[in-house]
């Protein structure tokens, strides 16, 4: 077992807890029930950062709000203990005073989540939502929610003062009932309670307005996506995205007493942390123990994901596959586990992917592999696999642990061929210029080692072969491209049709490992190529149809934070079939979803640089847009070329993320799924030709229900 993390004194936190709120009834009739178990949840933090992080109490302001069992409209602590707005916004300001330069500071809320109609109309605009903490007093004349903003003001105080930050939060925003020993965190509907007079703002509305545009910044390269609210400079733990719910429930099942699900397996997960973890390896066990209890409530981590655990180092960035699931078959006794991947991912059948432990942080180290996983079954964000102990070793799969593709399906290989050229012929060096195919002849005599060091250079890359022969032109499972050596005795890469790819140099084959440069190339095509067919053709699919996008036109005067102008201000396209915009101009998206359930979207640039993108959102994995409803989205546009645009839409929660790539010749460093540090190589592989189960011969829900796609292309000029 590895050694217990280093302990810290240089660690000061803030815990908020509300199972009392005093009188529960809101003017308009809506409600904040007591809760059980909000206060335990913080009593329960502070005893680990005492007891296990040996943080001195003089180090940790708690506020809470008990229920008092002699009035339950009352609560146990004096009102300076208590969770009011005020005593919050002192609380955040006055942890901002204790705390050293360059210490941890943890931030952890659990209470009812709240929303509200704005009370910053200049700002977000008329009729938006404010979304915040729920303080114990609520339902007084007094009481006033702690908003977004507001929250957004008082981290950038702690974050402007070299803190490192981290911020848990145990609470939803949204309402619902529950049988047994559950309860939901989060009011019945959207309050339009106001600011009372004498109740100030945290800063000047021009600073909350500064705050507010700050939120989304241009991108270095391609396209990129604004008005939308990421944490970049603290880690952000939440319990469960808006249209979800966070539970609390009687872990405990003797004493029945109840705590937070996100608290209740953030500690558990914490105790046993190992060195060198990040807050991406505590999330992925986390989301995989809550989401197999509670499938209404999926986490969501957002920010400095790979910040080591109350450490101010970055360790090097990892998407990994998160076990979700590990069970026996009742039939076969056979163990096997669900994969957060699946068919909308471009994942199929007989994919293989070697497990490790969620305590281990390298994993490029064949000895900490503790299983080997095998798609039986796919779904549309997960994956039902066969576990295979690695031999001598035996089988212990947990939940929470990690997954590495180390060997794709055939689907995910793509086929290279070499074209053989002919010596240029006497008659053929008379003509003004050399006919295709024929090289010069001591060109010609370079020819077959040239391209015999390709042919030892492309063995072991996994996702290009050798092809033995060219094939007709419209079969997908051919020659995907061709490689030649020109007259200038360089390697040229085409297409399957011979054209060589625009934006692509040739490769001297006297440059140093010129045969490895041609095949890092040819792989990360392949991987470029497979996102960019990534699709679901199933017609018969609740979504087809039903996904609908469009450019809705450009603008020159708009700057992000704007609010998104309507339509009949926006430039319109001149030639609507070949859309096009200038360099530094935003073009808008409208994304609607017209299905009967919430969808997640994720939208990518395929970049003519052979780069790919997730341009919205950017802090989280995926945006979701409620059924009926439509989002629009305001891209910049950055450098000149021919892009793609990529809409990805599922039912469940899924990280497209996976999907980026550099810049062709950009080095790929260690952020994804295999050996290489490749996040795309679990992921790129054309989508199957076999037909989803119908619902006679499988149980399961037929995987091409649960996901779409839609692509449209955009260019982008001087």
């Amino acid at each position: 077992m590895a050694d217990k993390p280093e302990q810290t004194l240089n660690i000061y936190a803030l815990l908020i807890g509300i199972d009392c709120y005093m009188p529960n009834l809101l003017p308009d009739g809506s409600r904040y029930k007591n809760l059980g178990g909000s206060v335990r949840d913080v009593n329960h933090v502070e005893a680990f950062l005492v007891d296990e992080r040996k943080v001195p109490k003089t180090q940790i302001l708690k506020l809470t709000a008990s229920v008092n069992p002699n009035d339950p409209t009352k609560p146990l602590e004096s009102p300076e203990k208590l969770p009011t707005r005020q005593n919050m916004i002192d609380s955040f300001r006055k942890l901002g005073e204790m705390a050293t330069e360059k210490a941890q500071v943890y931030i952890h809320y659990s209470g009812h989540g709240g929303r509200a109609k704005t009370v910053f109309p200049s700002i977000k605009g008329e009729d938006q939502i404010d979304e915040g903490f729920v303080p114990t007093d609520i339902g007084t004349s007094e009481g006033q929610y702690l908003r977004d903003l507001d929250l957004a003001i008082l981290l950038k105080e702690l974050v402007d003062k070299q803190l490192t930050v981290t911020v848990v939060l145990d609470c939803c925003n949204s309402g619902g009932t529950t049988r047994g020993d559950v309860d939901i965190r989060g009011g019945e509907g959207i309050d339009e309670k106001p600011l009372q007079p004498g109740q100030e703002l945290v800063a000047p509305l021009e600073t909350l307005e500064a705050i507010w545009r700050s939120l989304t910044e241009p991108t270095a390269r391609g396209l990129k996506a604004s008005g939308l609210r990421v944490a970049r400079d603290y880690v952000l733990l939440a319990a469960c995205r808006l249209n979800e719910y966070a539970y609390e429930y009687a872990f405990n099942r003797e004493t029945r007493e109840r705590n937070g699900a996100l608290t209740y397996w953030l500690l558990d997960t914490l105790r046993q942390q190992n060195p060198g973890q990040t807050y991406k390896d505590l999330f992925d066990r986390i989301n995989a123990k809550i989401h197999s209890q509670f499938p209404q409530q999926t986490p969501i981590l957002m920010g400095e994901e790979n910040r080591v655990i109350f450490g101010n180092e970055l360790a090097e960035r990892v998407y990994a596959v998160p076990v979700l699931k590990v069970e026996k078959n009742a039939e076969t006794g056979e163990m096997q586990a669900v994969l957060g991947v699946g068919q909308a991912n471009g994942m199929s059948k007989g994919a293989e992917f070697a497990i490790y432990p969620r305590t281990t942080t390298d994993l490029t180290k064949k000895e900490n592999r503790v299983a080997i996983a095998r798609i039986i079954q796919r779904g549309a964000t997960d994956s039902l696999c066969k576990l295979e102990p690695i031999y001598g070793e035996k089988l212990n799969v947990e939940d929470g642990d990690r997954a590495v593709l180390v060997s794709p399906s055939v689907n995910l290989v793509r086929k290279v061929y070499l074209i053989d050229q002919e010596a240029a012929s006497a008659e053929d060096l008379a003509k003004p210029s050399l006919p295709p195919n024929k090289l010069l002849p001591e060109i010609f005599k370079q020819q077959e080692k040239s391209l015999e060091a390709i042919k030892n250079a492309l063995p072991g890359n996994g996702w290009v072969e050798l092809a033995e022969e060219v094939v007709a032109a419209d079969d997908d499972e051919g020659v995907a491209y061709q490689l030649l050596l020109n007259n200038k005795e360089e390697y040229e890469i085409c297409d399957r049709t011979g054209h060589p790819f625009a934006g692509i140099p040739p490769i001297k084959t006297s440059d140093p490992d010129a045969a490895a440069k041609v095949v890092k190339r040819l792989v990360h095509l392949a991987k470029y190529h497979a996102t960019a067919e990534l699709d679901n053709t199933d017609k018969d699919s609740p979504l087809a149809g039903k996904f609908i996008v469009e450019w809705l036109g450009t603008s020159d005067i708009y700057e992000s934070g704007d609010k998104t102008p309507p339509k009949s201000q926006l430039k319109p396209f001149a030639d609507t079939r070949e859309p096009t915009v200038k360099v530094g101009d935003y073009v808008f998206l409208s994304i609607q979803n017209d299905s009967f359930q919430a969808l997640n979207v994720a939208v990518l640039d395929l970049a003519s640089d052979w780069s790919i993108e997730q341009i919205s959102p950017k802090g989280e994995n995926f945006i979701t847009i409620e059924s009926g409803k439509k989002e629009s989205i305001a891209i910049r546009a950055i450098s000149e070329g021919e892009d793609i645009v990529k809409i990805l839409a599922t039912v469940g929660p899924i990280n497209f993320r996976w999907l980026e790539l550099p810049s062709l010749d950009e080095d790929i460093h260690s952020k994804g799924f295999s050996r290489l540090g490749n996040p795309l190589e679990v992921l790129l592989v054309a989508i199957d030709k076999e037909q989803p189960p119908t619902r006679k011969l499988s149980v399961a829900r037929t995987p091409s229900r649960e996901w779409t796609t839609k692509q449209i292309s955009l260019t982008v000029t001087k």
